[in-house]
């Protein structure tokens, strides 16, 4: 399974363009539309240039294929494909290795879906803080998770 260009709007949604490289809440590195490496593999420095919003949309697209392919390594349930584009969005931002070590993931593995979409909610932290951003963004990922399609 791929991302939806649904998925897609969502992370440029929760993210926001940004073209020069800055800080996120958790201190890393990042360009784009939450880019934290290139799509070539090098991490984004603070020192590096400004890229175009095209540019961005390549490095995020180039990216994503490594978090569906943990999507799909990790979750051993039937996932349609709304399920799977929120999924991927978690993935993105948390990161893969916080997916396949979530409660989220444990619970929807053992098809409990209802359950496992209130564990968004506990992943609004950044940093130390609970962020409105990620929030807003959470609800989002379990709204979608939700959705019949």
């Amino acid at each position: 399974m791929q991302v939806s260009e649904g998925c897609l709007n969502l992370i440029r949604k929760s993210e926001g363009f940004r073209a020069k490289p800055y800080r996120c809440p958790a201190g890393i590195p990042t360009i784009g539309y939450g880019s934290t490496r290139y799509a070539d593999g090098r991490a984004v420095k603070l020192t590096d240039s400004p890229i175009t919003q095209e540019q961005a949309d390549d490095i995020m697209r180039a990216t994503l294929g490594e978090y569906e392919a943990a999507v799909t390594r990790y979750v051993t349930v039937e996932i349609n494909q709304n399920q799977f584009d929120a999924l991927v969005d978690f993935a993105y931002n948390a990161g893969a290795q916080n997916l396949k070590n979530s409660t989220l993931l444990k619970l929807l593995n053992k098809g409990q879906y209802e359950n496992a979409a209130i564990e968004f909610g506990k992943w609004v932290y950044g940093g130390g803080k609970k962020l409105g951003g990620l929030v807003t963004r959470r609800g989002l990922e379990r709204e979608l998770f939700e959705q019949v399609v």
